[in-house]
């Protein structure tokens, strides 16, 4: 009931949607929290937007969002990218926003900074192009799995994988709605699929060049949940929504570069890997919340604390395609992060890895949500 309630009163809200505006046009301002998680507001503007310049820096309580102490909680948005809105259509905008403090540093959770500092150094000349692959897991409002028995569990893994049909899949709706409206958007979202355990899905955006990547994810996620919102659905990134043998949820991260997809490229991605051996503990460290918990060395994951690479291995810390191998060139795909990772820190660190440090530039600093900021209490960050 609750549902077709949902869907019934977006019905109604059609005829306002289709309303004119009177020359101005709304911008969704979108950023991301303290908790990994988005938050927005909207506001209007005078005219059309062709330009990242045309969108004026706005600010937010952010001892609301766990992003500044309340004797001191104004944050800053600066918008980095914007794309059309479609759930508002006509020239409406989506607006993806870095957060800032007054003093003009960059918020203890705005983790793009510091990697577009490495890709403004290294992108043009090494051309990173990333394909993140997002897992996620869609909930009814008990928390548990939408279509999944009430306190119990369906049939085993095995016929949910790309699967078709009635008790094999679940809120193909939602996926198709999400899909549509990351297309509108201008996301280069490049296809969608059922994953292995039952009401989780997978969708992937890319490739994309440098610091894009990120806006664009982010943007998916955002769009993601608000457009299960409109169906009463939950999404959840948590990359082990359901313990025991049931599959967790991951980010896997495609990854080439001018050096892996030229002749040789197997060298290149060869010297890659041994450049990612060295790092494991640092990767993981931002590679997503309770990643532990997925990362067993069961259900097509490698161990959390040991790094292995492998041709056609799903079990491997980093898997190289077979075509790949067999080319002698192209891409490789890090299976580690996990679904709830920060796609900035991820890209980042990958290729803070592969071309070296920057000084004063630290991708790798990690806030948990147990240090995430109290009200009246300063900011912390816990580094590895």
């Amino acid at each position: 009931m609750a549902s077709s309630t949902i869907i019934s009163n977006t019905a109604n809200l059609e005829k306002y949607l289709k309303l004119p505006q009177g020359g101005k046009i709304t911008a969704e301002y979108v950023w991301i929290d303290g908790s990994n998680g988005v938050r927005s507001k909207s506001r209007t503007l005078s005219k059309k937007v062709t330009s990242v310049k045309d969108l004026p820096e706005w600010n937010f309580d952010g001892s609301s969002t766990g992003q500044a102490p309340g004797d001191n909680s104004d944050v800053y948005l600066r918008p980095v990218a914007f794309y059309p809105d479609p759930l508002r259509l006509g020239d409406n905008i989506l607006v993806m926003c870095e957060t800032w403090m007054a003093d003009g540093s960059p918020n203890t959770y705005n983790f793009r900074h510091d990697a577009a500092e490495l890709f403004n150094k290294y992108q043009s000349e090494h051309d990173f192009w990333f394909g993140l692959e997002q897992e996620y897991t869609m909930l009814g409002f008990d928390g548990w799995p939408y279509g999944w028995p009430k306190d119990g569990f369906p049939a085993p893994q095995g016929p949910y994988y790309c699967g078709v049909g009635t008790g094999k899949v679940f809120c193909r709706d939602i996926v198709d709605a999400h899909y549509k409206a990351c297309l509108y958007a201008g996301i280069n979202i490049s296809g969608t699929n059922a994953e292995v355990m039952p009401a989780q899905w997978e969708y992937q955006v890319g490739p994309c060049s440098g610091i894009d990547l990120g806006d664009q994810l982010w943007m998916s996620r955002f769009l993601l949940h608000r457009v299960a919102e409109e169906f009463g659905v939950k999404v959840t990134f948590a990359p082990k929504p359901i313990p025991g043998d049931w599959n967790g949820a991951g980010l896997h991260t495609n990854v080439s570069t001018n050096e892996t997809r030229g002749e040789n490229g197997m060298k290149a991605i060869e010297a890659a890997m041994e450049k990612l051996s060295q790092r494991q503990a640092e990767h993981m460290s931002v590679y997503g919340e309770d990643n532990q918990a997925r990362m067993t060395g069961k259900h097509e994951t490698a161990s959390y604390d040991k790094f292995t690479w492998g041709v056609a291995n799903r079990g491997s810390s980093v898997r190289i395609p077979r075509a790949v191998a067999a080319e002698g060139k192209g891409y490789f795909e890090d299976r580690r992060p996990a679904s709830n990772a920060d796609p900035y820190q991820i890209t980042g660190i990958i290729v803070e890895t592969m071309c070296g440090k920057i000084e004063g530039v630290d991708v790798a600093k990690h806030v948990s949500k147990k240090e995430t900021v109290e009200l009246e209490m300063p900011v912390t960050i816990n580094k590895p």
